[in-house]
């Protein structure tokens, strides 16, 4: 029989743990970890600086790719020997997530 796969913590667990930890109420809680996504999504969106680290744990960084121009007669990965035509796609940001020291260190 196949193991059960283990499951991520709740936000509703997360809340309680933290308001327990730091005796504060989990009204507070929450509005401090709405005010934390707020500034993450100023910080990386378009008028913000792109980047943001969170001491200790992680940095967000927002990252622009080009677009690509379509592609005729490229070989296929799938099937060798078969050319395949790849379409074009546009300009978009994407967010990388990148673990700092310490965190790596808690695993």
């Amino acid at each position: 029989m196949a193991e059960k796969a283990a499951k991520s913590i709740s936000k509703s667990e997360i809340l309680n743990k933290l308001a327990e930890d730091t005796e504060l109420s989990r009204k507070q809680v929450s509005a401090v970890l709405e005010s934390l996504t707020n500034l993450i999504g100023a910080q990386i969106g378009k008028k913000g600086p792109g980047l943001i680290a969170i001491p200790g744990l992680l940095k967000i960084v927002r990252i622009s790719k080009p677009a690509t121009k379509a592609q005729k007669g490229v070989p296929n990965p799938f099937k060798p020997g078969e050319l395949m035509d790849r379409p074009a796609k546009p300009a978009k940001n994407v967010v990388k997530v990148r673990p700092m020291k310490a965190l790596k260190d808690m695993v």
